[in-house]
């Protein structure tokens, strides 16, 4: 499999003002906690190790 770099919302003005909304509303340390929360319930939806290691790398480059 391999790792859809392609833009897939439904509503990514939607996505991205909820997570704007969060980053106000919340101290940087409480976001991080939320940031990792996130990262971890989405890599656990996407369930691939293959894609998960994709994207690892794909977010350090």
């Amino acid at each position: 499999m391999k790792l859809n770099i392609e833009p897939n919302f439904t509503d990514g003005d939607a996505f991205y003002a909820a997570l704007a909304n969060i980053y106000n509303s919340l101290p940087p340390e409480e976001v991080m906690t939320v940031n990792a929360k996130l990262v971890l319930l989405l890599a656990n939806h996407i369930g691939e190790q293959e894609i998960l290691e994709q994207a690892i790398l794909s977010a350090t480059q």
